[in-house]
């Protein structure tokens, strides 16, 4: 591809960046290990004030929608479907400092560029913080971008937490309004495109000494809460033979999810991140358990063949126990391709900055999943040291972020140039 703008004057201010991620990394909860800004937290509120100031003080006219999300726009010279950019700002618990936050500040950093350099842009441009991208005590991931894609269904605020709160009310109490953010979609092809900015959260790029990924395809996940129920009975006098232990049967259950995810032919992990049991005494064989798990894979048929598997081999297995299953689905996403036009001008642009790419996949979830139903998506990924994210020791360097930045900067500009984007 032939790219005619010069984009080297859009490289980003590196001090400015710095400061940018210091600032927010400092909203935090001080009773929560390492940098932990979950949704709906005081934190979070206050770390997207600060977002809010920062989008203005870049010269975006900022809002915030009734689904949570605080929106940027940096206006265009004739309108039409907006180019849109930005990520999320809440973390897991225990998380790092550079996911999310990265697309976030890179993308208000090239909306400022932009603006600062005089390139005038012919589409709106929407820098986006979107609310809650993160899983939750909700089970819901990625709740801001799902509003905007018209995917966020009444089923979604009925969901509560293990207190009874409802997802709808923890939105209400934050200041979004929920029954509007049911009917917030936008429409099909409004956007001209959608680039996001993210950390790699794997160690494909560093192995690679590679400075930037050009995403392929984002992973589809599929998520499960499997119970088992057994009979309580005295530890002591129980004999082993005749126990229906539903703590054995729920951590056999366990290893047959690593299994099935070391089975996979192309792309495709398992993950067991919970597990629970009553009444969790040592003298009581445990009457009940219950696991939370996760299959994520680029490959559609391979993780629509999971689904099946796990229901039936869990079910099979724990029935030789003597003990009972139910396996509910939380969430679904099914894998998304990023455009091929998109990661053709990403590549074009990195090419044409000097910047060496590799075509990588994404295992982690994005918001730009759910984006790519509104236009044509496409993600740039800087390296993560030693592939490691959602844990403290989460870490990319200020070099990697420049670059990312500026190639997005370069991108969104090579975009807005083309008359249309295909998918």
């Amino acid at each position: 591809m032939n790219l005619t703008a010069d984009t080297s004057a859009l490289a980003p201010v590196a001090e400015r960046l710095e400061a940018d991620l210091a600032d927010l990394s400092g909203y935090a909860d001080p009773d929560a290990p390492g940098w932990s800004r979950e949704v709906f937290s005081e934190p979070y509120r206050a770390a997207r004030d600060w977002v809010r100031d920062r989008m203005r003080d870049a010269g975006l006219e900022t809002t915030v929608d009734a689904a949570g999300n605080v929106i940027g726009r940096l206006a265009g010279s004739h309108g039409g479907p907006p180019l849109v950019t930005g990520s999320h700002t809440d973390t897991v618990h225990g998380g790092g400092r550079f996911d999310g936050i990265v697309g976030v500040l890179g993308a208000i950093e090239a909306a400022r560029r932009i603006r600062e350099t005089g390139t005038r842009l012919a589409h709106d441009l929407l820098v986006v913080d979107f609310l809650g991208e993160e899983a939750n005590r909700f089970g819901i991931s990625c709740m801001g971008s799902r509003s905007l894609s018209g995917i966020l269904t009444p089923a979604h605020l009925a969901r509560t937490d293990t207190t009874g709160h409802t997802l709808g009310q923890a939105m209400r109490d934050f200041g979004a309004d929920p029954e509007r953010a049911l009917g917030l979609g936008w429409d099909a092809r409004s956007m001209h495109a959608f680039v996001e900015l993210h950390v790699e959260q794997g160690p494909l790029l560093e192995q690679r000494g590679v400075p930037v990924g050009v995403v392929t395809a984002i992973a589809g996940i599929e998520r499960l809460l499997a119970t088992f129920r057994g009979r309580a009975d005295h530890a002591g006098t129980m004999p082993m033979a005749e126990r229906h232990d539903a703590l054995v049967a729920a951590a056999e259950a366990v290893l047959t999810i690593e299994r099935v995810g070391c089975g996979a032919p192309v792309h495709g992990v398992t993950t067991t991140g919970r597990i629970e049991s009553s009444p969790g005494v040592y003298n009581i064989v445990p009457e009940e358990a219950r696991i939370w798990a996760e299959t994520r894979s680029v490959d559609h048929t391979w993780l629509s063949g999971v689904r099946r598997t796990l229901a039936d081999e869990l079910a099979a297995q724990a029935a030789r126990r003597g003990v009972e299953t139910a396996v509910e689905w939380l969430n679904d996403q099914d894998p998304v391709l990023a455009s091929r036009s998109v990661q053709d001008v990403i590549a074009a642009g990195a090419d044409s900055l000097g910047i060496p790419w590799a075509p990588v996949p994404s295992g982690a979830g994005h918001d730009a999943a759910h984006m790519a139903g509104l236009g044509p998506m496409g993600m740039i990924f800087v390296p993560s040291h030693g592939g490691r994210s959602h844990c403290p020791e989460e870490w990319t360097g200020l070099g990697h972020i420049v670059t990312g930045t500026h190639l997005l900067a370069a991108t969104l500009t090579h975009l807005d140039a083309l008359p249309d984007v295909a998918a």
